[in-house]
Formats: structure tokens, C-alpha cells, sequence
């Protein structure tokens, strides 16, 4: 009799109570037997894994394939897919109850009656699930994908590299709260290759990794377009890793339209190397370092890069560099084009090289020019003319530093051909300003994915100021948000250069594709007072810039 107690109060604790119940009249260390006993009983489920999920096929619905793939692999119990609750669903169950208030009071005396029902009712909102957006309410493809407060393990994303991949029209991942490490977090980026060429959105929020590698996610064969990574306290070694993944001396991301670092620990230093990263990064429309710890020194480094700056010695010895090379190319094509006539079949022959000789054939026809680096053999010029000015260009890249008139002669005669239009291929111009700053940053997405693979921001036109080189100002990026940092008046005349800056050269624009430059800026939240002259001289002059206020005020305008 002692041992029927002892039995019962251990069956809940296993999955099969009528195990425990055929041995119970045994001793304790029967009773330790029986355990592992229903224990072993997992394996055999979990010996299918080698084969059964390899032999599966897809369909392409998630929640099918999710679980069958889940069963197979020996899991009883996982998560559901389920469609995202919108806010619009529950304005619907309102109406009813306003329409039906005597069916509510029954229901609610129902559900109080039963009060293990009303609980675990109450707490399903908590229980793991996958939940998705449809692309339409009648279709079950898969658009969007939301993962929020379970922890995704290694045997998790092995599955689900096994069932994404059939999501043709998916386009965002969001992972918020689910435990990442550094093991996970590169399986995670391991399988985004697999997955179809629509997966443009990554969100990864509240996963703070102690390696703080998120600069994975933004390598040179990253196809990421926009990507989240707030409250994943990044401090300053996580920044200079992401700054380097922007861009560095050799490389450059030419991906990522969107960055968002906000609710993060990113100081004075991380802001130094995420403006770095910005000197030579030509893609990069919309950046958040919200909710961080920039004080002056970092807003200034950032103001900095958005106004004409200085090329330090190795940028320089790098510019000589492509200068020279790009000259090297030139002079070994010019012969064949100027001595030969360069027939229409050898032209037609010659374009297939590549995107770029294309691209600047076209831009050669718009801009008139009479110089064309990449396209020279494909256009019909005179030949005397192409080798001489051929013969001033080899002339003057030298490569040692003791010539610097013949080498600035030679930056502006290729820069004034060159640059501009490879600037302007990067900037994403062809927008008005009228238009909101969200379907500014989806037209721009195809430009930058369709951007020259030739270009380089240290080939643009630069400018000679006592024996130091500077290069333009960044005027690719179009959104900063500096909200609630601890910046002072210090940092806003920073700032304030910068705005100005960009104010006059999108004034000066000669194309409709030239880069817009900033259009929006936010400074708000910060340490110094709102009504101080130089925030205000900053609003003014960001006032007629912004998209969103200026079709505010246009329609304000129309109404009255």
C-alpha cells in the first residue's frame, strides 16, 4: 500500500501516467527504472530525424510544412503557426458586444463559471508561436514572418532552413526576444541565402549577444536591404564593427538601404566609427542611433561627414591608386579604337564586357563629354583627339608624390568626367522632394541594388585647400535621428555646418539625379534647450526639406 502513493504522485510527472501505474508494486528503485524506462521511448521517435525530414518535400503553406517537419524530427510538442492579429480585429468583436450586450453577460458568466478556462485563455497571448502575414486574406503565401519572446534553438532554424526556402513572396524575418548566441545567430544568417530573393527586411531586436557580431548580417554578399538591431546593447566595439561592415578603405556595403541602431549603448567613440563607416559608404539612406549615448565629440564626428572633410594619407594614397589604375585601363584601349576606327561590329563585340561599360556609354550620351573612361571604345570619336587627351592623362598619374600639379590636373580632368555620374548613380535621385520619406527610401531601393559595380566615392571630384585634399560630404544619406542622446549647442553647430552644406548643394544640383542630401533630422530630446537660435536655425532650414511636412503643408495650402 505504501508504494501505490508513491506511484501515483510521480505519474504526472511523465507523458505516459499508464507506464507508471503497470509498475506499482515495486521499490523505489523500480520505480527510477520505470522513469528512464518511458524515457527511452523518445529515441526511437527521434531515429527518423537522419531521413524522414530529408525526404519531405515542401509545399510552400508554412503551417503544413512547419509541422510536419517538427513531427518528423521527434518533436511532440512545438510551436503554431498562426496569422498576426491585427488591430483592426478587435474593433469587430466591439461592434457584436454593443449590438449583443445580453450574449456577452452570458458568455462572461460562462467563462467565470470555468475558471481554468478563463486562465489559460487569458495567457495564450504568451504561448510560442509563429506568427505570419498573408499576402492577401485569401491566399496562404507568407509575407512577413514574427518570432517574439521563445528561444529559437539550432534544431529550430534547421528546420526552418529546410521550409523558407519554399516561401516565394516572403520578404521580412522578425526576431524579437528569442535568445540568440553567436552559434544561432550564424546559422540564422547561413540559411538567408537559401531563402527567395523577395527577403528584403531582417529585424533582430532585444538580442543582446556578447560578441556583439550583428556586422554579419551586412557582409559584401549580404542581400539585406533594411535592418533593425534596437535595444541588442551594442556599445562602442559592437559600432566599430558596424561601421566597418558599412565601409572601409577597400570595401563598401552597397546593400543596405536602412539601419536602425536605436535603444542601444553606443558612445562618443561608437559614433567616430560609424561616421567612419559613412565616409566611403554610398548606400545608406536612413539611419536611427536614437536613445544612445552620443554626447559632442560623436555628433561632431557625425556632422563631419555630411560637409566636406579631409582625406587622411591613406585615402589619398588609395585615390592616386585607382586614379592610376583607371588611366592604366584607358591608355590600354585607346589604341585599338583610335588606329583602327573602331567598326560598328567591334563595338557591338565589345559591349557585352559588363555592366559598367553601359552604364557610362549612357552617361556619355547625356553629358556630352568629350572624354569617356570605360565606354571609350564604344563610341565613335575622333581619333586624334582621344589620343591625346589619352596622353595627357597617362602623363600625369605618376605614381610617386613629388608631382602634385600634374597629378591635380589629372583628378580634375577625370573627376569632371567621371565622378558626378557615378555620384549620381548612387544617389537615388529621381524623387521629388514633395514625396513621403518612406516611398523615398522603396524607389530608392532598386537604384542602389542597380548601382554600378565600378563606382568609388574617393574617384569624386575633390578640392585643394592648403596642401590638404577634401572629398564632398556624404549626400546620399537622406534620414538621421539623434533623438534623445545627450548632445548640447556644442554638437548643433556641428550640425548646423552640415545642414547648411547640404542645403546649398542640393541647390546647386545640374541633374534630376543628383543626391537629394539630408531631408530630415532629428535633434530633438537632447541636452540643450529647443528655443535656443542655433536648433531653430536648424529646423528652418530643415523645414522646407522634409517630405512629409512639405505634402502637409501643401495640402494645408489646397484646403484653404
Amino acid at each position: 500500500m505504501s508504494s501505490e502513493p508513491s506511484a501515483t504522485g510521480t505519474s504526472p510527472r511523465t507523458p505516459r501516467p499508464g507506464a507508471q501505474k503497470s509498475s506499482g508494486a515495486v521499490t523505489k528503485k523500480g520505480d527510477r527504472g520505470a522513469k528512464d524506462k518511458t524515457a527511452s521511448t523518445l529515441p526511437p521517435v527521434g531515429e527518423e530525424e537522419p531521413k524522414n525530414p530529408e525526404e519531405y518535400q515542401c509545399t510552400g503553406v508554412l503551417e503544413t510544412d512547419f509541422a510536419e517537419l517538427c513531427t518528423r524530427s521527434g518533436y511532440t510538442d512545438f510551436p503554431k503557426v498562426v496569422a498576426r492579429p491585427r488591430a483592426q480585429q478587435s474593433s469587430v468583436p466591439s461592434a457584436s458586444v454593443s449590438e449583443k450586450p445580453a450574449q456577452v453577460q452570458d458568455d462572461q458568466r460562462l467563462s467565470a463559471s470555468c475558471s481554468q478556462n478563463s486562465l489559460e485563455s487569458k495567457y495564450v497571448f504568451f504561448r510560442p508561436t509563429i506568427q505570419v502575414e498573408l499576402e492577401q486574406e485569401d491566399n496562404k503565401a507568407v509575407k512577413e514572418i514574427y518570432i517574439r519572446g521563445w528561444k529559437v534553438e539550432d534544431r529550430i532554424l534547421g528546420i526552418f532552413s529546410k521550409c523558407l526556402p519554399s516561401l516565394t513572396q516572403l520578404q521580412a524575418i522578425n526576431l524579437w526576444k528569442v535568445g540568440l548566441t553567436d552559434k544561432t545567430l550564424t546559422t540564422f544568417i547561413a540559411l538567408l541565402p537559401l531563402c527567395s530573393s523577395t527577403l528584403r527586411k531582417v529585424s533582430l531586436e532585444g538580442n543582446p549577444i556578447p560578441e556583439q557580431s550583428f556586422n554579419k548580417l551586412m557582409g559584401l554578399d549580404s542581400t539585406i536591404i533594411h535592418l533593425s538591431l534596437r535595444n541588442n546593447n551594442i556599445n562602442d566595439h559592437g559600432a566599430h564593427l558596424l561601421g566597418q561592415a558599412l565601409s572601409t578603405l577597400h570595401s563598401s556595403n552597397r546593400t543596405l538601404v536602412s539601419l536602425n541602431l536605436a535603444f542601444n549603448h553606443i558612445g562618443d567613440v561608437g559614433a567616430g566609427y560609424i561616421a567612419d563607416g559613412l565616409r566611403l559608404n554610398r548606400s545608406l539612406l536612413w539611419l536611427s542611433l536614437a536613445h544612445n549615448r552620443i554626447q559632442d565629440k560623436g555628433a561632431l564626428k557625425l556632422a563631419e561627414v555630411l560637409r566636406p572633410f579631409e582625406l587622411t594619407h591613406r585615402e589619398v594614397v588609395e585615390r592616386r591608386r585607382l586614379l592610376l589604375v583607371k588611366g592604366t585601363q584607358e591608355r590600354s584601349r585607346s589604341p585599338s579604337s583610335s588606329r583602327y576606327g573602331d567598326t560598328k561590329a567591334e563595338r557591338e563585340k565589345s559591349q557585352p564586357l559588363g555592366v559598367s561599360t553601359v552604364t557610362l556609354v549612357d552617361k556619355q550620351e547625356k553629358m556630352q563629354s568629350l572624354k569617356a573612361p570605360k565606354g571609350l571604345g564604344k563610341k565613335k570619336e575622333k581619333s586624334g583627339e582621344v589620343v591625346k587627351k589619352e596622353e595627357k592623362l597617362g602623363s600625369g598619374q605618376s605614381p610617386t608624390q613629388g608631382t602634385p600639379k600634374k597629378e591635380d590636373a589629372a583628378k580634375a580632368g577625370k573627376g569632371k568626367v567621371t565622378i558626378p555620374e557615378q555620384k549620381m548613380s548612387k544617389g537615388k535621385g529621381p524623387k521629388t522632394g514633395a514625396k513621403e520619406k518612406r516611398s523615398i527610401l522603396l524607389e530608392s531601393e532598386q537604384l542602389v541594388v542597380e548601382a554600378t559595380e565600378m563606382v568609388n566615392p574617393l574617384l569624386e571630384p575633390v578640392e585643394h585647400r592648403d596642401g590638404k585634399v577634401f572629398l564632398p560630404g556624404n549626400k546620399v544619406l537622406l534620414h538621421l535621428n539623434l533623438l534623445r542622446n545627450q548632445i548640447t549647442e556644442v554638437g548643433l553647430e556641428g550640425f548646423l555646418t552640415a545642414v547648411q552644406y547640404q542645403v546649398q548643394a542640393s541647390k546647386s544640383r545640374t541633374s534630376p539625379k543628383a543626391p537629394l542630401g539630408l531631408l530630415w533630422l532629428s535633434l530633438a530630446k537632447n541636452c540643450f534647450d529647443p528655443q535656443c537660435p542655433t536648433h531653430i536655425m536648424i529646423q528652418e532650414l530643415m523645414l522646407p526639406r522634409d517630405p512629409v511636412k512639405a505634402k502637409a503643408r501643401e495640402e494645408e495650402a489646397a484646403a484653404t
